[in-house]
């Protein structure tokens, strides 16, 4: 068998398992049996080394530390804090409530490094705030999901860690490479409920006092201080991510128990089942999709690619905005953590030929593939979201796509920009990067 057919018969097998709804990441697995079974040089035992392999990383320990310290910042109320200090920075902006909700998400994007946790945890308090300060319902759902998508994009990030250890790129650089891109998706997205404020004439609330401020400052400080202390150790060599996962999580558990006294023996129970049952479904997709990657190396089949792409004599940003089509239409469809593992190891020969750094290419993959948190099918955050404000996604997506379009055009300008991505990295990370 050769690239081409191997390719075509691990994706069809995949696609169908998908729309027979076998969850992703037993289908990934799946896809990859009938060649390990067929191949004479392969034997299926190889399936499960490579899930194996894939398993055995240092690296990986981090996620579930980090989905476990957003949890724990979550259960502590900490949302509550970041709303009342984002009120006070923001709220008097017009249409002040949707801006609040935007700003929220960024500072929360800081400390959960996850998507999700931000969309449910954000989203129960800020929805209805939204709807009783005359927001429609479709658009305070709208608002909430897309501004969750920089939860994977503001440092720390999970698909950051996934990328970096799977493509062995400095993850201390993934994370300040994702700064400014997440600052100017959360400037985009204020842009547009700046204009839909003016145009529905939304409300905004008084100029807070200098002492409301602080007040509000204080409060949340504390809860302020974890991106400083994960992203300044780790870029200033103090700790490795999987070092300053943990320390996330003994800082949320400080914080909840001792400082909030929210945390009660019975809510760190649950918090810690909960963040074990997504990391587990999360580390598994990680080992399927690596089989899944591993028969694509294999086989050649990136290289196979490159080669049939690099006859079409792309340029630079050609090759960027192919890769950034291929991360946003294979995001709709599946689950982000293996489409990293699959999309990425077959991309990145052809981003390496045309030109591209290894952080500016993941930046381009990881922000292309947060957009496929809110775009239907696949739509995670989406359809927290609208479970959350009790509408049919039907119901939100035509606010999804007018919110979606300024951010699409900073997803264009990460491609041509390439030294405003790797300014911070280079200025703080020099020797890593």
């Amino acid at each position: 068998m050769g690239a081409f057919e191997v390719a075509l018969i691990l994706m069809f097998t995949f696609l169908v398992l998908v729309l027979l709804r076998v969850p992703v990441s037993f289908a990934l697995g799946l896809a990859t049996v009938p060649i390990f079974l067929f191949h004479e040089r392969l034997t299926i035992t190889l399936l499960f080394t490579e899930m194996f392999r894939a398993y055995n990383s240092f690296i990986l320990l981090a996620v579930p530390f980090f989905l476990l310290a957003a949890n724990l910042m979550n259960a502590a109320g900490i949302s509550d804090r970041l709303i009342n200090f984002s009120k006070a920075l923001v709220g008097h902006l017009p249409g002040g409530i949707g801006h609040v909700n935007v700003t929220v998400s960024m500072l929360f994007a800081g400390i959960s490094g996850s998507s999700t946790a931000d969309s449910a945890g954000i989203g129960a308090i800020m929805i209805p705030a939204m709807k009783k300060e005359g927001y429609s319902t479709s658009l305070a759902v709208a608002v909430t999901a897309c501004s969750s998508v920089m939860g994977v994009i503001i440092p720390p990030s999970v698909l950051m860690i996934i990328w970096g250890g799977v493509m062995s790129v400095s993850i201390g650089g993934l994370f300040l490479a994702g700064v400014i891109p997440g600052i100017a998706l959360g400037l985009s997205m204020m842009i547009t409920i700046y204009i839909y404020a003016k145009r529905r004439n939304y409300r905004q609330y008084p100029l807070a006092s200098f002492r409301e401020f602080m007040s509000s400052f204080g409060s949340a400080l504390l809860a302020l201080l974890t991106p400083l202390i994960i992203v300044g150790g780790i870029a200033g060599g103090f700790f490795t991510p999987t070092e300053a996962s943990l320390i996330a999580v003994l800082y949320s558990l400080l914080l909840g128990s001792l400082v909030y006294r929210k945390l009660g023996r019975k809510a760190i129970i649950d918090v810690f089942y909960e963040s074990a049952r997504f990391a587990a479904i999360a580390l598994f997709a990680v080992g399927t999709a690596s089989a899944f990657a591993f028969l694509m190396a294999f086989f050649k089949v990136p290289e196979a690619i490159v080669t049939q792409l690099g006859s079409m004599a792309f340029g630079f940003t050609a090759t960027g905005l192919v890769i950034a089509a291929s991360f946003l239409v294979i995001g709709m469809f599946i689950d982000a953590i293996p489409a990293i593992i699959i999309l990425g190891t077959v991309l990145w020969p052809l981003a390496e030929a045309a030109g591209y750094h290894p952080i500016h290419f993941a930046i381009i993959g990881v922000v292309a593939l947060a957009f496929g948190l809110v775009t239907p099918p696949y739509g995670l955050c989406l359809l927290i979201t609208c479970a959350l404000g009790e509408i049919k996604v039907s119901q939100a997506i035509r606010d999804v796509v007018i919110l979606l379009l300024p951010m699409l055009v900073v997803l264009l300008l990460i491609v041509l920009l390439p030294k405003v991505i790797l300014w911070l990295p280079k200025l703080l990370m020099p020797g890593f990067i």
